[in-house]
């Protein structure tokens, strides 16, 4: 009798822990967050207009906005918007020190969700002063699965010490810099990146957050990278062709006028010139 117990309490014990392996083995988790460019400015199946005949009229120096396009549902879990304004804050960098650039204005994206459509960014821009708009897009996949390792997760030591979990996440962004008056694309610049991380079981959940807000940093500082060399060449391409207008407001030096660094320098030899006699 006592034998027929041990051999039952030993198959239990036996089938327990193959369960719990073939629990761990190959278990895998997706998840997703995205946020539509399209969507947002032609909602409701719009037919976005033809724009092949329009030329931009821009009037330097130019007053800029960004802002994230809102998702569907909430990213708030994974991209809460304090750190999407501390990710614009870096995409603001590439447009300061550009000498046809004023202002670069961060939207909040709770004045993004009030409205949808080039009706809505009007609206905005009326609000802020806007020449332009940089609308920031974005689709995230994330994918948690268990390796071969997650097989000693059924000890205590092993669920706190082993990293059985690979936390992956494979993210795109992309900006879209809109003319506001002319409702024209005049350039866009992409971010991709995926990254892999390893976890505990007790830390996956943390793990795969880490892991997905990372994966957002470091694409969007691969767009910024991109978004500096397109403005680069926006910046050679309005000089050379006869695809944007430009004009210039009162008091901007861009059109050939003195500008104030000169006008010291002059006053400056001026002064010393004086001096000396």
């Amino acid at each position: 009798m006592k034998n027929i117990i041990k051999k039952t309490c030993l198959f239990a014990v036996t089938a327990l822990l193959l369960t719990s392996c073939s629990t761990f083995l190959g278990q895998e988790s997706r998840r997703g967050v995205s946020s539509s460019l399209v969507d947002y400015l032609y909602p409701e199946g719009q037919v976005p207009p033809k724009h092949e005949e329009t030329t931009p009229h821009l009037h330097l120096p130019l007053r800029v906005g960004l802002a994230f396009v809102p998702p569907k549902q909430s990213t708030s879990s994974v991209l809460p918007e304090a750190k999407k304004t501390r990710l614009l804050e870096e995409v603001k960098k590439k447009f300061v020190g550009l000498d046809y650039v004023k202002e670069i204005v961060i939207v909040p994206e709770t004045y993004m969700r009030s409205s949808k459509g080039f009706e809505g960014v009007s609206q905005i821009a009326r609000l802020y002063g806007l020449d332009l708009v940089a609308l920031v897009s974005y689709d995230q996949v994330a994918v948690t699965s268990e390796t071969k390792s997650s097989i000693l997760y059924w000890t205590i030591v092993g669920a706190y010490f082993v990293k059985g979990n690979q936390n992956t996440a494979s993210t795109f962004v992309d900006t879209a810099v809109f003319d506001v008056s002319s409702r024209k694309m005049l350039f866009r610049a992409p971010g991709v990146n995926e990254i892999q991380q390893s976890s505990t079981l007790v830390e996956v959940k943390r793990g795969d957050r880490e892991t997905r807000e990372k994966g957002f940093e470091l694409a969007m500082v691969d767009m910024s990278n991109n978004l500096a060399a397109e403005l680069d060449r926006f910046k050679e391409r309005i000089k050379e062709d006869n695809s944007v207008q430009i004009t210039h407001r009162q008091g901007y030096g861009g059109g050939g006028g003195i500008q104030w660094p000169f006008l010291l320098i002059l006053i400056g030899l001026a002064t010393l010139r004086f001096s000396k006699r």
